[in-house]
């Protein structure tokens, strides 16, 4: 039995695995919003795509989600915080960090995702929020005229600064 990528530390079979499959249900927002991390990690991308709320005002762009899935190593789930979404709502909020490595770089995907019932009483994803992270400068503002970073003895504007 393997460890259930959503972070819970039970076994993918109990947890998960049969929201993914179809044999059960979700009962709540956070329990979809596990079983939709594991389904991107493991790149299950038809429960992704079943999932969500499909209207007039909400999609999904099933071949940007499916590179994504593809192109990422998926590396944990945080769940930061939820809002309802308990058995008894018709909808819920859960904030989430979904950590990847993309392209040689890792990323925190932190998003605030709305979720409601849908006319069979299954909870859909309805539309994501993302929280924009600071980016925070290691060391001091390199100016034009300093000395390159790079070692090269030119001016900054004049090296690597040029194309900036």
């Amino acid at each position: 039995m393997d460890t259930c990528p959503c972070g819970s530390g039970r076994a993918y079979e109990d947890c998960c695995g049969p929201y993914i499959s179809g044999a059960a249900k979700p009962g709540t927002a956070s329990a979809l919003m596990r079983a939709r991390y594991t389904a991107y990690a493991l790149k299950e991308i038809d429960f992704i795509v079943a999932t969500c709320l499909r209207d007039e005002e909400h999609g999904i762009d099933i071949d940007a989600t499916r590179r994504w899935s593809e192109r990422s190593k998926w590396l944990g789930l945080r769940i930061v915080k939820t809002d309802k979404g308990s058995a008894d709502d018709e909808e819920g909020t859960v904030e989430f960090v979904a950590t990847y490595v993309m392209d040689g770089l890792r990323e925190d995907h932190h998003e605030i995702s709305s979720f409601v019932r849908g006319a069979g009483g299954e909870w859909l994803f309805s539309e994501g929020e993302v929280i924009p992270e600071t980016v925070v400068r290691e060391g001091p503002k390199v100016g034009r005229n300093d000395p390159c970073p790079c070692g090269s003895g030119k001016k900054y504007k004049k090296c690597c600064g040029a194309s900036s």
